[in-house]
């Protein structure tokens, strides 16, 4: 068990951080004290890691030779997370707690978060989609309302600077970047994120944060989109509620990718690890041969994929590749990994949704009769040969995205508008009705 004084020790100290290994040593040591406790105790530390001691009802008992008012003693027990090592960045932070003897969890991440500023924003990025003529008015509109009226600093891509120079040279107090270097120390920058376009766009907007990532503002201006709330007509009244603050945000969760070719020493000797917010796609390409995937979940043997491939889905991408393959539609805020077959070759081949914390490999074995193909988000495809493998584990920057109500109500407004979900003719009534 873990004494309380040691937990004072610990948090008397700033920043401290209880890891496994200091915790397993605390707790071996005080294994050894067989000392008798006649109260309850309850600790709760950084990571979930709880302990309580005996726990003692009083319990009645149908045998008369048996004394009622004898206390039973219950086993004391003790919860604590695993860690897997050093490499691992998957860390808890759920507490546990105990009530007469029950496990409660306190509330999680997964419920409405609400962003506040502590200082007034000072920098947005704009990101457009390209190509449109509706989105570059729109565009000029808002840089000119954030710079005179809300006297912020404007980041916006290189393409879109030049358009707005060759409209008018009195947009040259914008500003962008020269090269990828830039781009990765945006997020020290940048305190908003607006784009203007449909899901793609929040995508691209995504896919330019490699680490953290500030809130986004995703105005729709696309034909279909499950993560973009705001209307564009609007955008003075929305930008100025967001500024003011509080907003609701939704975490969007992220899956880091990460390729392991057959010649790799390690399983920690990878490529460049890719984040996706929607889905990795992997699928036999063009070649006329069921894709033969071995798929496992930390370690542990889950199915040989035979089919067209396998879609491993954020909840945020519940409602797009997966959805179409017969995938579930998620709660974004919902910390799970989805995964979906397409066109399995075997009709009891059903979908799955995986917790988060576990990290899911992809195997194409060394028989398979050709290469897989893997996507990330629809783009960056790579060639996964036999023996390579693709590992999916949960990232620990998610996506905040602000919302126009709240998440729940955001989500399902979304698919009722965006799906037409469960629209039907009301069903009519002739006979006799109660009164």
């Amino acid at each position: 068990m873990i004494d309380a004084r040691i937990l004072e020790r610990f948090s008397a100290e700033p920043n401290s951080d209880i890891d496994c290994g200091r915790v397993k040593n605390l707790d071996n040591q005080l294994m050894q004290q067989n000392e008798p406790h006649d109260h309850s105790e309850e600790v709760c530390m950084k990571h979930g890691i709880c302990s309580h001691e005996v726990l003692r009802d009083r319990e009645s008992d149908l045998n008369s030779n048996v004394d009622c008012n004898r206390m039973m003693k219950k086993a004391s027990f003790k919860l604590s997370w695993w860690c897997k090592g050093e490499n691992s960045d998957q860390h808890k932070h759920d507490i546990v707690s105990f009530e007469k003897g029950n496990i409660t969890t306190a509330e999680r991440s997964s419920k409405q978060i609400s962003l506040k500023w502590e200082s007034d924003p000072q920098t947005v990025l704009i990101l457009t989609k390209p190509n449109s003529v509706s989105v570059r008015i729109l565009c000029a509109q808002m840089v000119r309302w954030l710079k005179e009226k809300k006297k912020l600093n404007i980041y916006v891509e290189p393409r879109v600077r030049v358009e707005l120079l060759t409209e008018s040279s009195d947009y040259d107090y914008i500003q962008t970047w020269q090269d990828d270097g830039e781009i990765l120390l945006l997020h020290t920058k940048v305190d908003l994120v607006i784009t203007l376009g449909g899901d793609g766009t929040v995508l691209w907007a995504a896919s330019m944060f490699k680490g953290p990532v500030p809130p986004i503002v995703p105005f729709s201006l696309g034909s279909l989109g499950f993560m973009t709330p705001f209307h564009s007509e609007h955008f003075k009244e929305c930008l100025d509620s967001v500024l003011r603050g509080p907003i609701n945000i939704t975490l969007r969760h992220r899956l880091l990718c990460r390729v392991v070719r057959d010649a790799a020493k390690n399983e920690y000797e990878t490529e460049e690890p890719i984040l996706v917010l929607n889905e990795v796609t992997i699928d036999r390409g063009i070649s006329s041969y069921l894709t033969n995937l071995e798929c496992y979940c930390d370690n542990s043997f889950v199915t040989c994929v035979q089919g067209d491939g396998l879609i491993l889905s954020t909840t945020s991408g519940s409602t797009a590749y997966s959805l179409a393959a017969g995938g579930s539609m998620v709660h974004p805020q919902v910390p799970g990994i989805l995964f979906t077959p397409i066109c399995p070759h075997s009709l009891s081949f059903r979908p799955l949704i995986l917790p988060e914390h576990v990290t899911v490999r992809i195997m194409v074995p060394f028989n398979s009769r050709s290469p897989a193909w893997a996507s990330f988000d629809g783009k960056d495809r790579k060639q996964l040969a036999a023996g390579d493998a693709l590992l999916c584990s949960m990232a620990p920057w998610p996506v905040p995205t602000a919302c126009q109500v709240d998440s729940t109500n955001d989500f399902l407004r979304s698919i009722h508008d965006g799906l037409h979900w469960n629209l039907r003719k009301t069903q009519s009534f002739d006979g006799p009705r109660d009164l």
